[in-house]
C-alpha cells in the first residue's frame, strides 16, 4: 500500500469524523428564538459538550494538516 492512498484513506476518515462532529454539536438558540424567548445567557461548555467542542478542534486541524501533506507529495 503506496504512501498516497493511506494518507487519502486517513484524510476520508477524518473528514467524516469531522462532519459527525459539527452535527452532533447543539445550537443555542433552538426554537424559542422562533416565539420570543430568546435569552443570551453566557454558560459554558461541559461534560461531553467540551469534549465535542475540542474534537471538533482536532478533526479540523488533523484535515488541514493531512490536505497539506497530501498537496505536498
Amino acid at each position: 500500500m503506496n504512501i498516497a492512498l493511506l494518507l487519502n484513506v486517513i484524510q476520508i476518515i477524518v473528514s467524516a469524523l469531522l462532519i459527525a462532529s459539527i452535527l452532533l454539536q447543539q445550537r443555542g438558540s433552538g426554537l424559542s428564538a422562533a416565539f420570543g424567548g430568546d435569552s443570551n445567557v453566557y454558560r459554558t461548555r461541559r461534560g461531553i459538550e467540551k469534549g465535542l467542542h475540542w474534537s471538533t478542534i482536532v478533526f479540523g486541524a488533523l484535515f488541514i494538516i493531512l490536505g497539506l501533506v497530501n498537496f505536498l507529495i
